[in-house]
């Protein structure tokens, strides 16, 4: 068994889709498409989605949940730290070696956290 798709909450799906979509640029996974709450995107052996709560509520992060990006290089965790950064992610744990991984910790524009580790 393997993880296939991972979905975080929004409450401003346009926004978000333009930090993922420039997050992900040459980064392997695409933008595939988005219905009337969701939003797609697709790597080799995985896909994302932001997506609005299905019950109407607000959207808020899950207390210790966390969606992680295997990279192919440190450089690459270097790159999509900075990137979300610049994009108006908010560090949580600069690119460094934690439990024998290189690894780097942000929050998105919605507050969920993402790790790109490799």
């Amino acid at each position: 068994m393997k993880m296939s798709y991972f979905v975080v909450g929004t409450n401003d799906r346009p926004t978000a889709v333009n930090f993922y979509n420039a997050l992900f640029a040459g980064c392997g996974i695409n933008h595939l498409h988005s219905s009337d709450r969701m939003t797609f995107w697709a790597g080799a052996d995985c896909m994302f989605a932001v997506a609005e709560p299905y019950d109407g509520n607000p959207a808020t992060i899950g207390n210790g949940s966390m969606v992680g990006f295997q990279m192919d290089s440190a450089e690459q965790v270097d790159a999509l730290h900075a990137k979300a950064i610049i994009l108006g992610g908010i560090d949580e744990g600069e690119p460094k070696i934690r439990s024998d991984r290189y690894s780097a910790y942000v929050r998105d524009l919605d507050g969920n956290k993402l790790c790109f580790f490799e």
